[in-house]
């Protein structure tokens, strides 16, 4: 049988141009689950317990409230858990779109790591939240799966989601499509997938279909429909996978060829990069995957620190600022669009409001992204002493990483400085402990599940291996009624 790195070398060469489709499909439904590393696992685990308790976070949201509303409203064979409802059921693409939107209400969820200067903002997508949410509902629809299984079938579709995202050329988010809602949608596609036990032939058909249900655009940044395209990619990829096994076709080379989704969506794939195949170096351990510190857009986390730092260094507080003046280059600055934050979703993607956060609370978790703290008189004020400028000099070192500084002045005259480390805290460079990691799940969850619950939630995903069937996790998360 040829090999995934040898199919995708065949496209690369332009000896096969269907290559990446089939390539997918084979790894996804042909990989058994002792064929993931061990260490793959390790980080795999870690980001499950991140994605569930970011479900928990988001379970609340405004946006997350009015799908379940609908959910609720519309009814519909009793499938799969409805997040939040108390233990209601409703189909499994309805669970999936408001388990999804959930997992990624917030912008805390986990994010893909790309070393490529091409990408130019050193990020592509949020794998886990797509790929796990498929795994859960359709778990819970199908009568449970092991824990192990739950693990290699989340490892997978990740490992699928991210070199998809990789391989693209950077054209794709250029345009103005959001990845995490048009290539999440091939990772639930597999999730889904190989939860229903899909032959090869019937996976390239389920990633024929979820081609042309992909979508996402990056102008709804900071409105409930950026969470949405998450949650859509989880929805439509259980429903492409279960039309798939119903028999409808599709055409099984969609990813790939002229009029196939990255041509279409992106100009092409990388073809230098294709060769690296699925499974041959796994994406979550090379180049890696971040776990978020701060509920907002990753690129911010690095000048959030600094500002952090420089706060608790020289103990300042709001009243003694007189002004900011923040420098970065286009790579944070164009998707950081908001020059002043109006609501908690826009502050995620303002810097102004983001620094504001961090100068008046020296924290920024989600309950600070609430549009109460946001519109406050005293931190809009502060807002509009804080400037953003557009750093030539910076953008001339390239955008192979995020660079930015920071000028403080103070009432008393005194001017503080200092430039951000081009690392990140939950980045692979910097990466949050495995207590780190709990200590988010426990924040996210908070009060939502008795403690007793939330320590029994947490071990069994720490030993997820050990669980003999996946719905006794779901059957925590079901007591929850937001």
């Amino acid at each position: 049988m040829t090999t995934t790195a040898e199919a995708a070398a065949e496209v690369g060469a332009g000896l096969h141009p269907s290559g990446i489709t089939q390539a997918a499909a084979r790894f996804a439904s042909e990989t058994r689950a002792d064929a993931v590393p061990e260490d793959v696992d390790t980080i795999a685990r870690r980001c499950i317990l991140d994605s569930v308790g970011l479900y928990f976070a988001g379970a609340d949201a405004g946006s997350t409230a009015i799908l379940r509303r609908q959910a609720l409203h519309w009814g519909g064979l009793g499938e799969s858990m409805l997040l939040g409802a108390g233990g209601a059921r409703v189909p499994a693409p309805m669970a999936a779109r408001v388990m999804g939107t959930a997992g990624h209400a917030h912008d805390w969820d986990d994010t893909q790591v790309s070393k490529d200067p091409a990408h130019v903002y050193g990020l592509l997508t949020h794998p886990s939240i797509p790929c796990l949410t498929a795994a859960l509902v359709m778990a819970d629809r199908c009568g449970g799966v092991t824990g192990r299984d739950l693990l290699s079938t989340f490892a997978i579709a990740v490992e699928v989601t991210c070199k998809i995202s990789e391989w693209l050329k950077p054209d794709h988010y250029l345009r103005g499509h959001h990845s995490s809602g048009t290539i999440g949608t091939f990772g639930a596609t597999v999730a889904t997938g190989r939860v229903l036990g899909l032959d090869t032939p019937t996976m390239a058909r389920a990633l024929g279909i979820a081609a042309s249900m992909a979508a996402g655009v990056r102008c709804n940044f900071g409105t409930m429909t950026k969470p949405l395209h998450v949650g859509r990619a989880a929805e439509n990829g259980v429903t492409a996978a279960l039309m798939a096994a119903d028999g409808f076709t599709a055409d099984e080379t969609a990813l790939d060829g002229r009029w196939g989704f990255s041509a279409v969506l992106a100009g092409g794939f990388s073809d230098e990069k294709l060769a690296q195949g699925f499974g041959t170096t796994w994406s979550l351990i090379e180049p890696g995957i971040s776990i978020k510190p701060y509920p907002s857009g990753i690129l911010t986390h690095q000048s959030m620190d600094l500002a952090r730092r420089l706060v608790i260094e020289h103990d300042i507080g709001p009243d003694q600022v007189e002004s900011v003046e923040f420098y970065a280059g286009d790579n944070i600055l164009k998707p950081i669009r908001y020059p002043i934050a109006r609501t908690g979703l826009q502050a995620k993607f303002s810097m102004a409001a983001l620094i504001a956060l961090i100068l008046t609370y020296r924290r920024a978790d989600a309950e600070h992204f609430e549009d109460p703290v946001i519109t406050d008189p005293a931190l809009h004020e502060l807002q509009h002493r804080i400037k953003v400028h557009t750093d030539q000099a910076i953008n001339a070192q390239g955008f192979d990483l995020i660079r930015s500084r920071m000028a403080i002045t103070l009432k008393d005259g005194r001017q503080i400085e200092g430039w951000a480390d081009t690392r990140y805290r939950g980045g692979p460079q910097l990466p949050l402990s495995d207590d780190e990691v709990e200590e988010k799940f426990t924040i996210c969850v908070g009060d939502k599940l008795p403690d007793d619950a939330r320590a029994r939630l947490t071990a069994m995903i720490w030993g997820i291996e050990l669980v003999e069937d996946t719905r006794r996790l779901l059957d925590v998360c079901a007591s929850y009624s937001a």
